[in-house]
């Protein structure tokens, strides 16, 4: 959620920051209501502060043998002439809450405006795999393999699912692991959250009201509730409504979750088998932040997913999104994206993002300052670290090899009991 101060104060700085992203507010019915709503608050605090005076008058008067019936009165005639105006502040707050909680968050400054044309590669790493034979691509080196049964996994679910068989079991449980692993070493705390997850959850994390429809809901719950599209929101929402210490941050999360996702059904033709799906494993990243750490943690957590490729040993490469490619909620957003030679294009494997203040002050989610006592909006941020449904097909297709075998790559071999090499079922 944007700060209410920051547009009153700069209205067009904020608008034309909007507009990088593609979205063009008009701010001027906001701050019509928001004056609106400091001329009521001021009369009613006045009136109420009348009537307190008057009924604090009540025991001297009783006391001086006063009658204190003309007093009682006058307080129920004030009473009377502020109910009017305490339902059109509620009506205005209403108004402005919904306008100010379907804006996005504010970009970066440094970031293009527009989407994605104006995303920009700024490095790479490891040279593209090379080969001296036709290549498959991973849906059949996985079917060749019996590491995936796509067949089976529409039977029992639908198109846009899968299930892992034998050593593609055991090759994504061994990603799983190594990330899992990495996180630990790096002083993360683990965390296995709900998979089920109420209306606040998903708007403390920016996708609701917005994007309220791009999840499973579940129905006849009371509350409702809806799957975790990633575990970032029940991240997110670990510390809502509550005043952490300065001293005690940053914190460090993560969690391995399934992520569930309505999106599947939008899928190109060339994103068929595991590049895009309804479920798909993940191991996500968080971080609560002061302002001031923010961009130290937001270089930390990129570092951290690409050095997560580099280990694997996979071609890949990172690039900066332009504003309008950012999601809803995020201010700055990094694609580590891995190469999957069967497509001849990138596949982002994880998103740094840093949502700034955005997420925290839907949440309340703040911090008393060790030297003022001052309670400040903590700064949330999120990375993948990794996303296996893009993973897994790129390790297949970049390292596959004549004889239609697979190497596992050498992090993953321990993970795997010692198999270095996944060979054709027929061989």
């Amino acid at each position: 959620m944007l700060d209410l101060n920051r547009i009153k104060e700069n209205p067009e700085a904020v608008r034309l920051a909007l507009l990088k992203k593609g979205w063009d507010a008009d701010f001027s019915g906001l701050l019509s209501h928001m004056a609106k709503r400091v001329e009521l608050l001021m009369k009613i605090e006045n009136v109420k502060a009348e009537k307190n005076r008057l009924s604090a008058s009540v025991p001297a008067l009783k006391k001086a043998g006063t009658d204190t019936a003309p007093v009682f009165a006058r307080v129920k005639e004030l009473a009377a002439s502020i109910v009017d105006s305490e339902e059109e502040l509620k009506t205005l707050q209403k108004r402005i809450d919904e306008f100010v909680e379907a804006l996005p968050n504010l970009p970066d400054e440094d970031l293009l405006p527009g989407g994605k044309e104006n995303n920009r590669p700024i490095r790479t790493f490891a040279e593209k795999p090379r080969f001296d034979f036709p290549i498959k691509n991973h849906v059949d080196l996985c079917e060749s393999l019996g590491l995936i049964d796509y067949a089976r996994g529409a039977k029992i679910s639908g198109s846009g699912t899968w299930v892992y068989t034998d050593q593609g079991a055991r090759l994504e449980w061994a990603l799983l692991n190594f990330f899992i692993s990495e996180h630990l070493a790096d002083g993360y705390q683990f965390i296995l959250p709900p998979h089920l997850l109420n209306y606040d959850s998903g708007y403390t994390a920016g996708q609701f009201p917005k994007f309220k429809n791009d999840v499973f809901w579940l129905n006849g719950t009371d509350p409702q509730r809806f799957m975790l599209p990633t575990a970032e929101t029940a991240l997110v929402n670990l510390h809502r409504d509550e005043i952490l210490n300065e001293t005690d941050l940053p914190k460090k999360y993560f969690a391995y979750t399934p992520c569930y996702r309505q999106e599947a059904g939008s899928y190109r033709t060339e994103e068929r088998g595991m590049v895009r799906g309804y479920q798909f494993n993940k191991v996500e990243m968080v971080q609560y932040t002061t302002e001031e750490g923010s961009d130290a943690a937001f270089e930390e957590m990129v570092e951290k997913a690409e050095r997560l490729v580099k280990k694997l040993g996979l071609h890949f490469q990172t690039s900066k999104l332009a504003a309008g490619d950012c999601s809803h909620g995020m201010a700055r957003t990094y694609d580590i994206e891995v190469w999957i030679p069967s497509m001849g294009i990138y596949k982002e494997v994880s998103s740094a993002s840093n949502a700034r203040d955005y997420q925290a002050r839907r949440g309340k989610i703040r911090y008393r300052d060790k030297e003022t006592g001052k309670t400040k909006f903590c700064h949330t941020l999120n990375a993948s670290g990794l996303a296996t449904s893009r993973i897994f097909p790129a390790i297949v297709e970049q390292f596959q090899q004549a004889d239609g075998s697979v190497r596992v790559p050498d992090v993953l071999v321990p993970f795997m009991g010692g198999i270095n090499v996944i060979r054709p079922k027929n061989k």
